[in-house]
């Protein structure tokens, strides 16, 4: 681990002051602690936030306002949350173990670097860490990696499972500098690799999360999150699926249908959704809808099975939400 500062902010307008181009913010520190000890992020200080005001959880008939602070397990548990937005819930229950959910906060997770172990090996060329020195995922070990939004510079996938349901949801990051405050919609708030993978997020420099909003539609609360892995107890995911639906008399309204694990970033489905818009609820148009899920996919050596996974991914999530045996 390199040298560093440590810098405790008291409110927002120390921390925002704290904030240089060399500094990284830090609350739960459960993925920058680890980066920081593999020397893979060297950041000139730590701006510890864990003092300001952002631990609420705003329960509203419309949406939710989640504090950027509010650990993981709390949300999860939160009574209103898991009967309002259960998909919510349920990828938080399935992201990490137990103890990290217990310190990571909210804010923390969605900015999760890339789990890809190319990027966190400082002897591999990686294009996020070391931009132009190359992928080595591309040409190597790559069953994990990516096959959609991928780019010659990078394959890795997002790790989050919260920030999957979120692109699901129309959800919305607020951020703030010393400038004032900015909506950002999370389906914007990713970038892809393209050709500057290291830039994996529209935040502008010393700007800070510091909540996120969540509509609170019809077809919220009827959801859930599918995730699947190597390891059932603690893994990233090799496909996710986040799927919410509305539908009346037999027939869908509204779908609203995301992917994780196999995408650079949490992964939006809309062909799959418009397939299921004024269909019959049934295991037919289920299937059918889901084997639009991988449409566009590149698959690598050894990932070509992540093509079928996630068709059967969705396809199962979407019969469980819908109560379809």
């Amino acid at each position: 681990m390199f040298p560093f500062r440590y810098i405790k902010a008291t409110d927002e307008q120390s921390a925002l002051a704290a904030a240089t181009s060399g500094a990284r913010y830090i609350a739960g520190g459960t993925t920058l602690v680890d980066l920081m000890r593999e020397t893979v992020e060297r950041p000139e200080a730590v701006v510890d936030i864990n003092a300001l005001p952002y631990t609420s959880i705003d329960l509203r008939p419309a949406n939710v306002r989640i504090g950027s602070l509010v650990r993981m397990s709390d949300l999860a548990a939160h009574p209103g949350v898991r009967k309002q937005i259960p998909m919510i819930t349920e990828a938080l229950e399935l992201s990490a173990s137990a103890q990290l959910r217990n310190m990571a906060s909210i804010g923390g997770n969605l900015m999760q670097r890339p789990r890809c172990p190319y990027f966190r090996d400082v002897s591999a060329p990686c294009n996020r860490r070391d931009p132009g020195s190359g992928c080595a995922a591309i040409a190597g070990r790559n069953r994990t990696h990516a096959i959609l939004g991928t780019s010659e510079q990078c394959v890795a996938t997002h790790p989050s499972d919260l920030a999957v349901a979120l692109v699901a949801l129309d959800a919305v990051v607020v951020a703030r500098n010393e400038g004032g405050e900015r909506r950002i919609a999370i389906a914007d708030f990713y970038r892809q690799p393209g050709t500057t993978p290291q830039q994996e997020h529209t935040l502008r420099p010393g700007e800070l999360i510091v909540a996120v909003d969540v509509p609170i539609g019809t077809e919220a609360r009827r959801s859930g999150y599918l995730k699947v892995r190597d390891r059932e107890s603690y893994d990233f995911a090799l496909a996710s699926a986040a799927v919410a639906l509305d539908f009346a008399a037999g027939t869908v309204r509204t779908a609203r249908v995301a992917v994780g694990g196999i995408a650079t970033v949490p992964w939006r489905l809309p062909a799959v959704e418009s397939a299921l818009r004024g269909q019959p609820v049934s295991a037919e148009v289920f299937r059918n809808a889901a084997s639009l899920a991988a449409d566009g996919a590149k698959p690598l050596s050894e990932n070509g099975f992540k093509v079928e996974l996630v068709k059967r991914t969705v396809e199962r999530q979407l019969a469980t939400v819908a109560a379809i045996p």
